[in-house]
């Protein structure tokens, strides 16, 4: 993966938060299990291979989609192909979990 550009689009912590609080927003959790059943971010869907071609098929190519992981680097992989597919309003969140539970929202 050295060297490897990427063109989908980032979000910060707060504009995560703040668009959960204001719009119509599927959050995507890519963490493993454990993790997720343990906490995760409100309205979460825990997205897995196993869930994948399904989630694809019921979500819209323009829907807004946030994608996190445990410190936002796998999510950049997965916002990638999902940019690469074809969706257009798709992000990573920086930081991931990590960043996301230090906050007090």
């Amino acid at each position: 993966m050295k060297g490897e550009m990427f063109t989908c689009k980032t979000i910060n912590i707060t504009e995560t938060k703040d668009l959960i609080d204001t719009r119509d927003v599927i959050v995507a959790d890519i963490r493993d299990p454990g993790s997720y059943m343990q906490s995760h971010l409100p309205d979460a869907v825990h997205l897995t291979q196993d869930n994948l071609e399904e989630f694809k098929k019921n979500t819209g190519l323009d829907e807004m989609v946030i994608i996190y992981c445990y410190h936002g680097i796998d999510s950049k992989v997965a916002a990638q192909y999902f940019t690469d597919l074809g969706y257009t309003n798709v992000y990573s969140m920086d930081g991931g979990f990590s960043d996301y539970s230090k906050h007090k929202f």
